[in-house]
């Protein structure tokens, strides 16, 4: 078997590093989706009682208006899918880079 040129094995370097990224991106995604949903159910609960409301803070628990609940929840809805976003377009373009990458890869190891 041939020699692998040093380029190539640059190459393979940063293949390997791109989908380590990608991998930590997807991880990260997850995070905020699962995040994401847990407030989403929060808000549409909140948005339905009639009762009082109490959220954490700390290790305590205290009453709060379900107006002002309903605002902090959405506001975390916004941040998260915001997030959620931002990292969809970056995974995007890792994907996108580590598609080329790959192509050259193969190309020169044909």
């Amino acid at each position: 078997m041939e020699k692998i040129s040093k380029e190539l094995q640059e190459k393979i370097q940063h293949l390997q590093i791109l989908e380590q990224n990608l991998q930590n991106l997807l991880m990260q995604k997850q995070a905020f989706q699962f995040e994401l949903n847990e407030t989403e159910n929060a808000l549409a609960e909140v948005k339905k009682t009639k009762e009082d409301i109490f959220k954490l803070v700390g290790s305590i628990m205290l009453k709060a208006s379900k107006e002002e609940i309903e605002q902090e929840l959405s506001q975390k809805k916004d941040i998260l899918s915001l997030r959620t976003k931002s990292i969809e377009k970056q995974e995007s373009q890792i994907r996108e880079a580590t598609e080329k990458l790959r192509e050259e890869v193969l190309k020169k190891i044909k």
